[in-house]
């Protein structure tokens, strides 16, 4: 799947400058729109250690309202949370109607990295994919818009950048161990998540691959697929927000320096 994936796709500065304001302001103008329609938004992402996840991630709930999402950064599972059934965590991060929840790294830790380094028997990651679809499914029959991603970057670009990054001080203290063992098992890994899409890829929980080799190429198609997804949902369950969408998308093509809201840190599980 991953070995078909054009890595080569770029979109020049002038025409980013040009557009990304404007889905920027967009985007913000629909999740307001979910907000009143009661439509609730699960972002999910995932991708390559060095891929750029965390940047996308910081870059999108810039120009978010803070009020009514919640970013969550996943780590390994807490001393407690080991005692609960494994995606209790996840259910209680789940947001309200009309509310959005971004996870930087998710569920699929299960059948990734814990997968790989072994901290999980091979019956408990294979049944992970059962319960994952499961947790998705449940979460669409109730109204739940959930969108994943996985940014996509070959080994050789990933290599490079690590290694840029143990040249940079803060970049190097910024640095997630779990990344270096991924390069070292590329493999193992690259196995783990050709399965993953393949297991978890659903109607109601599709996989979007964002070929990040160029970040703003990748900014582009994030925000745009949000975009398209979002707009099909209100015209679908909200029919009279139709003229609003019609308006965001109008003020959208004229906003320079859309309106920033206040940043809104990340909560760290």
């Amino acid at each position: 799947m991953l070995e078909k994936i054009d890595l080569s796709k770029t979109i020049p500065e002038e025409e980013y400058r040009k557009r990304i304001p404007g889905l920027r302001a967009r985007l913000y103008s629909i999740q307001r729109l979910c907000w009143d329609a009661r439509v609730p938004v699960v972002l999910v992402f995932e991708g390559w250690g060095a891929s750029g996840r965390g940047a996308m991630v910081n870059f999108l709930t810039q120009n978010l309202e803070p009020r009514v999402f919640r970013l969550h950064m996943i780590l390994s599972p807490r001393t407690y949370e080991q005692s609960m059934p494994w995606l209790w965590r996840f259910w209680i991060k789940i947001p309200s109607y009309g509310e959005m929840a971004i996870f930087d790294q998710s569920w699929y830790r299960r059948v990734l990295i814990e997968r790989v380094e072994k901290r999980v028997r091979k019956i408990e990651w294979q049944q992970a994919f059962e319960d994952i679809n499961d947790f998705e499914r449940a979460l669409s029959e109730d109204g739940y818009q959930v969108l994943k991603f996985f940014l996509h970057i070959s080994r050789q670009e990933q290599k490079q950048r690590l290694k840029k990054q143990a040249r940079d001080p803060i970049s190097k203290l910024m640095r997630d161990p779990e990344d270096k063992l991924q390069l070292k098992q590329h493999d193992l890994y690259l196995n783990a998540v050709e399965e993953m899409l393949m297991r978890t890829e659903t109607e109601w929980a599709p996989w979007t691959i964002v070929e990040a080799g160029d970040p703003r190429y990748a900014r582009v198609k994030v925000f745009e697929s949000i975009i398209y997804r979002l707009e099909e949902v209100l015209h679908a369950r909200a029919p009279d927000s139709a003229p609003l969408l019609l308006d965001a998308a109008q003020d959208a093509e004229s906003a320079p320096n859309p309106k920033r809201p206040q940043r809104v840190h990340a909560r760290k599980h």
